[in-house]
């Protein structure tokens, strides 16, 4: 199966503003929307994905990373844990991690790896385009983890742990 992006690597980087030499820079990751939410929402899981963005600054994800952060936040707000306000602020700083790092993957990659493991539309995105990329998927997602350990891998296991 070829997986196919918009956008080569180089480009891809360049094109968003971040200046990634993958000889010299920085790792290039594809984080979740789970860890995401972990580095922007203080708690237990916070300091391990701040340590798998200091190790990584360049963090890549597909564009529907959005909704899936909004509605992890709004889980928050409907609870009555945090007001609106503070979940547009959250949102705000994930978005700045983002910094316009975004990709768009062919739906026929999408649903051939999710027919494949049997994981969601939503959780193969991020699989596809880490697969386009050639960069690992930093998740906790403990399905995505089983089902493609040669592009999954735990912020432990990122952080070399």
């Amino acid at each position: 199966m070829a997986l196919r992006i918009r956008l080569d690597r180089r480009t891809f980087l360049r094109g968003a503003g971040a200046s990634v030499r993958p000889e010299s820079g920085p790792r290039v990751i594809v984080a979740d929307a789970s860890l995401l939410a972990y580095l922007v929402m203080p708690g237990e899981r916070t300091e391990e994905a701040e340590a798998v963005l200091a190790k990584d600054p360049a963090w890549v994800v597909p564009v529907l990373w959005h909704s899936e952060l909004r509605s992890v936040v709004h889980k928050y707000v409907a609870r009555g844990d945090i007001t609106i306000a503070r979940a547009e602020a959250l949102l705000g700083q994930a978005e700045d991690v983002v910094a316009g790092r975004e990709g768009t993957i062919e739906s026929q990659d999408v649903l051939e790896l999710a027919s494949r493991s049997k994981c969601s539309t939503y959780d193969c995105e991020y699989v596809a385009l880490a697969n386009a990329l050639g960069v690992p998927l930093v998740t906790t997602d403990r399905a995505l983890l089983r089902a493609f350990p040669e592009r999954a891998m735990s912020p432990a296991a990122f952080l070399g742990g």
